[in-house]
């Protein structure tokens, strides 16, 4: 698990005792219901709800002679009821209590990823607005492109984290699933009304039909929604990385008084931190590909998948949550340098302009292919004998047949670029 973890809330949902905690509570639920039906005494309630305890330490001491976790749990709950606990599980199975359970948890899990997810989309809302006009460089396959401005970059991982969200929704709605249906799904020895009132009672949707357990798509889908969440921040977190390259310098995380970057150099200022949430994205992307191999089980029902999930979704929603947690404050406290933005963007001795000049010669009746062959031998000319591009244009005689050197000029603005970036950043609000 992740050390210094900042968030005990997710950490307690997948404790044995809050998994039993809640084990339980279906049980009582389901008591409840079938009281009502007429299907055990309604005496037994009260006496299963003031008696019905149990300790972890207890049910293991079972266990280790059951080998089954919810026999030994429901051995143990027994023993402090007594008698009544002869009603506990009445016609249900293992996996009735231990999916809807499973359900409940992750739903729980969901609603802390969300609440990051919303906390982080309004620090990339503040942090776009405050560098909606701070110009940059924009970069294709990591070759100086076109100008933009830091503030759509915010901007875009704002838009990307809003699908994000909407992802996750989607896939606390498909995991909030309970199902009290007994040993392959077909209600034999259970009302199909005890299903319907404890997922209500626990705030789940009954499964529409299951075998003895929950089908597992529901839980890759949860899943590798997760990875995509943590895709989206190895691709964030990575975007920082190379923008605090020492040759390029133009953002840096928050480096704090008295850390140190490298036991050998004391110069260093490393981006550890985006470096931490890049690597941890791979093992929330491999946990995905193991609830995808989950899906398909013997008879639609083996139990080839628990020991899996009892790994892979503590991990992963813990994962993300401290991810989630970690680069919001990153991007909350992330130190921006325009100074060598403007200076990073000026490397090139005006090759990005060269767009705005092929566009210009072809508004003037140049062919489009013409008109890139004499922009292109110009910038070729700065890039391998460093000659400077908007003099080599100037002096162009083909260029000048149908520019004017007023009309050059205006090609090597960078408003010319930026015009729309108040279009685009209002669509956000901003």
């Amino acid at each position: 698990m992740i050390r210094r973890y900042t968030c005990p809330e997710m950490g307690r949902i997948w404790t044995d005792e809050n998994e039993f905690q809640t084990m339980l509570d279906i049980e009582i639920y389901a008591c409840e219901i079938m009281a009502e039906l007429g299907h055990i005494p309604a005496a037994a309630v009260p006496v299963i709800k003031e008696k019905a305890k149990f300790s972890v330490e207890r049910i293991r001491e079972i266990e280790r002679e059951t080998r089954h976790d919810i026999l030994a749990f429901l051995q143990a709950v027994a023993e402090n009821v007594g008698d009544e606990a002869k009603y506990i599980h009445m016609g249900l199975t293992s996996s009735d209590v231990k999916d809807t359970a499973l359900g409940a948890m992750m739903k729980q899990a969901a609603d802390i990823i969300l609440t990051d997810l919303m906390n982080f989309r309004e620090v990339l809302r503040r942090r776009a607005a405050e560098h909606k006009h701070t110009v940059m460089i924009g970069r294709t396959h990591g070759i100086h492109a076109e100008p933009l401005t830091l503030g759509l970059k915010f901007a875009l991982w704002l838009d990307e984290t809003e699908r994000n969200i909407e992802r996750l929704q989607r896939a606390r709605e498909a995991v909030a699933v309970g199902k009290i249906s007994g040993a392959v799904g077909t209600y034999a020895n259970i009302d199909p009304q005890v299903e319907a009132y404890v997922c209500g009672k626990m705030g789940l949707k009954a499964a529409k039909l299951a075998t003895q357990v929950i089908q597992r798509d529901r839980h890759a889908e949860f899943m590798t929604t997760l990875a995509v969440v943590a895709s989206s921040l190895d691709k964030f977190a990575t975007e920082i990385r190379n923008l605090q390259r020492t040759d390029i310098r133009e953002v840096e995380e928050y480096f704090h008084p008295g850390q140190k970057g490298s036991s050998a150099m004391p110069h260093k200022r490393n981006p550890i931190t985006c470096e931490r949430v890049a690597g941890l994205a791979r093992l929330v992307r491999g946990n995905a590909l193991a609830a995808m191999e989950n899906v398909a089980l013997w008879h639609e029902r083996d139990i080839t998948h628990s020991s899996v999930e009892r790994v892979i979704l503590p991990d992963s929603t813990i994962l993300v949550d401290y991810m989630l947690r970690t680069f919001t404050n990153i991007v909350d406290k992330l130190l921006v340098y325009p100074e060598a933005m403007k200076a990073n963007i000026e490397k090139t001795g005006g090759l990005i302009f060269s767009q705005r000049l092929l566009l210009a010669l072809v508004d003037k009746g140049v062919v489009r292919e013409t008109a890139y062959r004499w922009v292109q031998r110009n910038a070729m000319a700065k890039w391998m004998e460093g000659a400077d591009f908007k003099a080599n244009v100037l002096h162009d005689e083909e260029i000048r047949q149908y520019l004017s050197p007023a009309e050059i000029e205006a090609c090597f603005e960078y408003t010319y670029y930026l015009r729309h970036v108040d279009t685009i950043m209002a669509r956000f609000g901003l």
